[in-house]
């Protein structure tokens, strides 16, 4: 059990620090600005992708939030992976920045798998 709370705990605030922290603090910078118009999305998607990924990431972090809160965003995060997969991949082709946020859903999917095991003991 303690081996699956390190898991869990690492893979957890791996999440939190990729998808709650580095965009609160950069999603106002012109590098985020300049990435998202890039993709052809408008400013306030930004916003509200920031506002989302940072709730969720939260949820995640925070032990006393319901276990279903948690599962709708272990979800909304999976969609965020895919969809930012996409937008790359249609934007600029196939090349190495498409599979990053695969790498960071694997994170996802660790954490996931760890909250469950943790919730059956």
């Amino acid at each position: 059990m303690k081996k699956t709370k390190v898991i869990y705990w690492i893979s957890t605030t791996l999440i939190f620090l990729f998808q709650g922290l580095m965009p609160a603090l950069t999603s106002q910078t012109e590098m985020a600005k300049e990435g998202i118009a890039h993709l052809g999305y408008p400013a306030y998607f930004g916003v509200a992708l920031t506002f989302f990924k940072v709730l969720g990431s939260l949820i995640l972090i925070i032990p006393q939030v319901p276990k279903t809160l948690k599962e709708w965003a272990y979800a909304g995060f999976v969609f965020d992976f895919i969809f930012a997969a996409l937008s790359l991949y249609a934007v600029d082709g196939m090349n190495p920045e498409v599979f990053f946020p695969f790498v960071v859903m694997a994170v996802l999917f660790i954490s996931y798998r760890s909250f469950h095991q943790l919730q059956k003991q």
